[in-house]
């Protein structure tokens, strides 16, 4: 589906983002096919790659991590089993054990949550599942890497009769210790080993008076290292047994190395399935750090790459602490073309690459730092001319390089070529290479070919304002301080600000007038009109930003606006719905009142019965019987409203505590007598005080009277003031 060269790999430092990735994958096999990662010919293939990174992605955030999926490479042993009648070591074993369980587990989790990892578990699926190979190799090999005793019924017996054997040597040499220690030959040390065997550590001068072998002595002489006769015979007799115990390994080495050789390939395929999950992983880490997502791939012929970071220079700036400024950037087929221009150290060529970039790293199943709504569709080819490529070996300069480079673009850009072009026609005279880059870019207009160029061509920037579907772009600067903000700005084209930022730069003034006159009037004149342009839309992009977050304000109090009329319109109905609650009570309170007068003058009960019966039935249809959901629902209501209560009784015992807390200054209350005119602290009626006992007042309403405490009764006058 796609072909891309080396030159376009190394021109948008992909070879970069991929030694980053290598170094998040846990395994050497890994590493190395995180290197080798190259864009997908099959479309179905890509979208598997980049959903499986996805679903990993994923994991990080999930309850269902996904397992260890570490292992020891077995290339060695894999070659040793392809060789017939060879055999592997114990510790080979060890290694194709663990990796056979690494796997089992792997894709046992897989299946088990296909749910959560659909395209993971479609590639775990093409992997046969067997223990067969753990059980071979468990039944000789513990988990040490060691060969079992039980391993064979004459491992078994060997290993039991070189346990007597060596019972036997320590008893005999443990005699000989005892009886020539007595005697005095022994050196203070007693003993040593000496070729793995235990040996005597006799003085010098009564090496002959000891019956044995001499197997060495000290560096000085001092000391000459002998095993005693006794635990010779043993000692060789051992060492039979530990002979025929090697042969008897390798026999049953051999006969699981044959045992195992018929999964070769399988175990082939283990190691090739986990080390791609780990360079899965690798790619879920780096998308990770970068904060990288799979956005739409459409089949339209439409690039919208929103709020896009270069990823070397987002982890380059992350690192160092520093801001990195997201770029937006569209290509469809009505604005094919985009020509950036503006003066030098804006960022033109890290806009270009980042599109670039983005779009290799997508095609090569790798996930990219763009906003959610971004999209694009795949590309054939991308062609990129990038930098000063002089080559000393071919005598090409740059210019004759970049002719070199034009020619190849012309033979292959089609319309589903996108190609990058940074400095687009420099190298030459300015008039005459102006002019042939402004025929390659007409043609590759007319093959309807989607690109980006970046540029300081006047020319160049008039054919873009010219041809329908290309567009101008401009890397913005501060009108002021001639600071470049690092913000693309699509429809209109940039000014290179020659001559302002070389009197920035401290360039005398008479110097700029003279290089002014050198030139064109009307270029001058072309050049300070775009300076101008670009200086208002900085000035429009302020105003603009400005408005929206006036815009958001108005939103925000809007929202707040309408939770309050919300919170109204909800007290209003519930005070309505207790308001009819009341009246239908007083109604049926009126109603008894009036069946007890009847009752208290005719003392008539079956009549009294009858007329309450009839009330509670009226009552009674009006009522609709509650369904079982209605109730449980009318539960779960109540349990919210007590939860509710319960956070607010919190709150107002918080409040409580800090208003304890805080000192209250207490007003000295005023002494009450007969005839203030007072009222209660929480009430609104006033009365006049009759009589005063002990600590309670008498109060007169008008209407009726009432014994308060004096405690909560205020006077009139005192509010008042």
């Amino acid at each position: 589906m796609i072909s891309i060269t080396e030159k376009t790999l190394q021109d948008l430092q992909f070879p970069t983002v991929l030694e980053t990735i290598s170094d998040g994958c846990n395994t050497d096999i890994g590493k190395e096919k995180a290197l080798q990662i190259k864009p997908f010919r099959d479309k179905e293939e890509l979208m598997q790659s980049l959903m499986q990174t996805s679903e990993y992605v994923s994991s990080f955030q999930n309850n269902n991590a996904i397992p260890n999926h570490g292992f020891d490479a077995i290339t060695h042993e894999i070659k040793f089993l392809a060789i017939e009648d060879s055999f592997l070591e114990v510790g080979s074993f060890r290694k194709i054990a663990n990796l056979s369980a690494t796997t089992n587990v792997l894709l046992n989790f897989l299946k088990k949550f296909d749910d959560y990892y659909p395209n993971l578990n479609a590639r775990a699926s093409r992997v046969e599942l067997t223990k067969d190979i753990i059980t071979a190799i468990d039944a000789i090999v513990d988990k040490y890497g060691e060969i079992k005793d039980n391993a064979s019924p004459a491992l078994a017996g060997i290993r039991q009769n070189m346990n007597l054997v060596r019972g036997k040597v320590n008893q005999s040499f443990g005699v000989a210790l005892t009886q020539y220690n007595g005697l005095g030959y022994l050196d203070d040390i007693k003993e040593s080993f000496v070729q793995n065997r235990r040996v005597l550590a006799v003085l010098a001068m009564y090496r002959r008076k000891v019956k044995g072998s001499i197997l060495g002595s000290s560096k000085t002489g001092s000391i000459a290292y002998i095993e005693p006769e006794a635990t010779l015979k043993y000692s060789r007799e051992l060492a039979n047994l530990e002979y025929e115990e090697k042969e008897e390994i390798t026999r049953i080495l051999k006969n699981l190395s044959n045992v195992i050789r018929p999964y070769l390939s399988l175990l082939i395929e283990y190691q090739d399935f986990l080390s791609d999950i780990d360079v899965v992983a690798g790619k879920a880490k780096y998308a990770n750090r970068i904060n990288g997502i799979l956005p739409t791939i459409t089949e339209e012929r439409r690039l919208f790459f929103r709020e896009a970071y270069h990823p070397i220079l987002y982890l380059n700036n992350k690192q160092k602490k520093e801001v990195t400024h997201p770029q937006t950037i569209e290509l469809k087929q009505e604005n094919r073309i985009i020509v950036i221009s503006g003066p030098n150290a804006g960022g033109k060529t890290i806009s270009l690459k980042t599109v670039g970039l983005l779009q290799l790293m997508l095609q090569s199943g790798i996930l990219i730092p763009v906003h959610e709504r971004s999209e694009t569709f795949l590309f054939d080819r991308i062609l990129t001319d990038i930098g000063d490529n002089q080559s000393i070996e071919n005598h090409l300069s740059t210019y004759s390089y970049r002719l070199k480079n034009m020619n190849y673009f012309l033979k292959k850009c089609n319309s589903k070529t996108m190609f990058l072009i940074d400095e687009f026609g420099t190298g030459s005279d300015p008039e005459l290479g102006g002019a042939l880059a402004e025929i390659f870019l007409e043609e590759f207009y007319h093959r309807e070919a989607f690109g980006i160029i970046t540029t300081h061509y006047s020319n160049l920037k008039i054919l873009a304002n010219e041809l329908p579907y290309a567009i101008n772009a401009n890397m913005m600067f501060d009108e002021k301080s001639l600071e470049p903000m690092y913000k693309l700005a699509l429809g209109q084209a940039g000014s290179s600000f020659t001559f302002e930022v070389a009197q920035k730069n401290g360039i005398p003034f008479g110097l700029i007038n003279r290089a002014k006159k050198k030139i064109e009037v009307g270029k001058v004149r072309f050049d300070k009109t775009i300076a101008t342009l670009q200086k208002e839309r900085s000035k429009l992009e302020k105003t603009s930003l400005n408005l929206k977050e006036e815009e958001t304000r108005a939103r925000e109090e809007s929202k707040k606006m309408e939770n309050i009329n919300t919170r109204i319109q909800q007290k209003l109905e519930s005070y309505q719905e207790l308001y009819d609650s009341n009246q239908k009570i007083i109604y049926i309170g009126q109603k008894i009142d009036d069946i007890a007068e009847k009752y208290f003058n005719n003392k008539n009960k079956k009549e009294l019965i009858g007329e309450f019966l009839k009330i509670v039935e009226i009552e009674n249809s009006k009522r609709k019987k509650a369904t079982p959901k209605e109730v449980k629902a009318k539960v779960e209501k109540q349990k919210e409203i007590i939860a509710e209560v319960q956070v607010k009784v919190e709150e107002i015992r918080k409040e409580k505590k800090e208003k304890k807390l805080k000192p209250v200054i207490e007003k000295p209350k005023p002494i009450l007598k007969v005839g203030d005119r007072v009222r209660m602290l929480d009430g609104r009626s006033v009365g006049s005080i009759d009589l005063i006992e002990k600590n309670k007042a008498t109060v007169n309403y008008g209407i009726f009277t009432s014994k308060v405490s004096l405690d909560e009764l205020e006077l009139v006058e005192a509010v008042k003031k």
